[in-house]
């Protein structure tokens, strides 16, 4: 094996085994105990994180941060790559914000000239444009750091009903419309709730005695089976228009309860919590004539209270 090859396969081994002794990589790879010792002293210079323990348990490390080993993309990979992370800039708070920057430099420097020209012409070609927001999301590294972990947060929400502290164990974080989002089991509550991540005052880990609960089977693409039918819910009935249907495919939550036509029409059709109806009539007032509100018999009463009070602001 050439020295190269070994190098780069060495890479990828104590990446993989993160902590290992010289003797171990020697046997592995067939080569002197010397060798290993050089070839771990080039890996350090290359940038990969290494350091030494001594003691009869004693051996090497990787760090945390450790570098991944090379990659091979093609021309293609490497641009769609590129402008998947490119795309994040519209948000101005991300979990990995400092970390994307650093990552889509450092991935552009290293593409091949005439691949980087390519990329600056495509620059202003091509966008993913999301609704540029006011809010601030300042926790969503240690919201993602306690759905991953299972960890319990504390933190100060303002919610409708006002403010209040409350521990929570977060399912995970996604964006949507400009805005962030976490599902999370709220110990106050006993149960699965949606948490605006800009209404979080504040988030620490929980140092309390209070056990985290099993969500490793609970994540983003489920999360809905697991939220308690204990709230008062009623039955939704929408006829909507064509571009009625557009404006609401851009919303996560009418995905499961919307049903479309081969004219582009349709409806949305389920059962929503009595106490969002507030929310549901601002959002189909804000429809107009693309959205027939045909059931419940309480959000028909909601919109035409809105419908009156902005027709009294004109009079």
């Amino acid at each position: 094996m050439s020295k190269s090859k070994r190098l780069m396969e060495l890479m990828m081994t104590v990446n993989r085994m993160r902590k290992f002794t010289v003797k171990e990589l020697a046997e592995e790879f067939g080569v002197s105990y010397r060798t290993i010792l050089r070839d771990l002293q080039e890996l350090s210079e290359l940038g990969v994180p290494l350091y030494s323990e001594v003691g009869p348990h004693g051996g090497y490390q990787v760090l945390k941060e450790r570098i991944l080993p090379p990659i091979a993309f093609t021309e293609e990979e490497a641009i769609a790559i590129f402008f998947a992370c490119h795309a994040l800039r519209h948000y101005a708070f991300l979990p990995f914000e400092t970390e994307t920057s650093s990552a889509l430099s450092k991935f552009y420097y290293y593409m091949p000239g005439d691949v980087r020209d390519r990329i600056d012409q495509m620059k202003n070609r091509v966008d993913f444009v999301t609704p540029p927001r006011h809010s601030e999301f300042p926790y969503l590294a240690i919201l993602l750091d306690g759905a991953v972990h299972q960890k319990v947060i504390f933190v100060d929400y303002e919610s409708r009903e006002g403010r209040s502290s409350r521990k929570i164990q977060p399912v995970g974080i996604y964006a949507s419309n400009g805005l962030w989002y976490c599902p999370a089991y709220c110990f106050l509550r006993g149960e699965i709730r949606l948490f605006r991540c800009d209404r979080i005052h504040s988030a620490v880990y929980d140092t309390s005695a209070v056990k985290p609960v099993d969500l490793t089977h609970v994540h983003l693409g489920n999360k809905e089976s697991f939220v308690k039918m204990e709230q008062e819910h009623v039955s939704l009935y929408v006829e909507l228009s064509k571009e009625g249907v557009q404006k609401c495919e851009n919303e996560l939550w009418s995905t499961p309860k919307l049903h479309i036509q081969k004219d582009g029409s349709g409806w949305l059709e389920g059962g929503i919590p009595k106490v969002d109806i507030p929310f549901f009539a601002k959002f189909f007032i804000g429809l107009g004539n693309d959205a027939t509100v045909k059931n419940p018999p309480e959000l028909i009463v909601h919109l035409k209270q809105i419908a009156a009070e902005i027709i009294a602001k004109y009079v």
